[in-house]
Order: structure tokens, then C-alpha cells, then sequence
């Protein structure tokens, strides 16, 4: 079993920056892929980024790519989002979650998930 506990949300003008965080408790993570998703009001949940132990591969939505940065401490058991340059449209609660089987962007192959932190991004 994989606790996923998310923090970093806020209220930023369009522009800015927040590094959400994702502290993974339980069973090592190490060897699980790691991916960062989003679920605005009335929208359904959506893929943001995903990181894979193997060879620190990862693989970002067209909405993220070149603005956001997923990283991982291992160390920490730690999963990060650096997100650059937001925009109103980057408003959403974000999830963490991970899965121990394969690499993947798709939602319902997740099995473990954080509660969520709200990101609010002003105009």
C-alpha cells in the first residue's frame, strides 16, 4: 500500500510559479511510475506528467510540455511538479498518483492517489 500526500497548491497571477510536491509513504516507491494529473470544475481528470523509475523517463501533456518539470527525490520518497509560466487555463485541482505496473498517461491505470491540492491561477 502507497500513501500519497500532496502539497504546494495556492493562488498565483498568470505567470507565476508553484512546485507541487508529493510525498510518497508506505511501501518504497521506488520502483513505482509516478504521474501528475489535473480535474478542473466540470472537466474530466486529465493528464499532466508522469515520471518512470526506469531511466528517469518521463513524458508530459502537450499543455505542460516546455512550462512544467516533474522530478523525483528519492531520498525523500518525494515527487515534485515545477510549473513555470501558469496560466488561468492551468486552474485545477492536481492529484498525484502512482502505479507499480507499467508506465502509462492513462488515468484508470493508476492505483494509488493523493487527495489533491487546488491550483488557482489568476488573470
Amino acid at each position: 500500500q502507497v500513501q500519497l500526500v500532496e502539497s504546494g497548491g495556492g493562488l498565483v497571477q498568470a505567470g507565476g510559479s508553484l512546485r507541487l510536491s508529493c510525498a510518497a509513504s508506505g511501501r518504497t516507491f521506488t520502483t513505482y511510475h509516478m504521474g501528475w494529473f489535473r480535474q478542473a470544475p466540470g472537466k474530466e481528470r486529465e493528464f499532466v506528467a508522469a515520471h518512470s523509475w526506469i531511466r528517469s523517463t518521463t513524458y508530459y501533456a502537450d499543455s505542460a510540455k516546455g512550462r512544467f518539470t516533474i522530478s523525483r527525490d528519492g531520498a525523500k520518497n518525494t515527487v515534485y511538479l515545477q510549473m513555470n509560466s501558469l496560466k488561468p487555463e492551468d486552474t485545477a485541482v492536481y492529484y498525484c498518483a502512482a502505479t507499480p505496473r507499467r508506465f502509462t498517461i492513462v488515468t484508470g491505470e493508476y492505483e494509488y492517489w493523493g487527495q489533491g491540492t487546488q491550483v488557482t491561477v489568476s488573470s
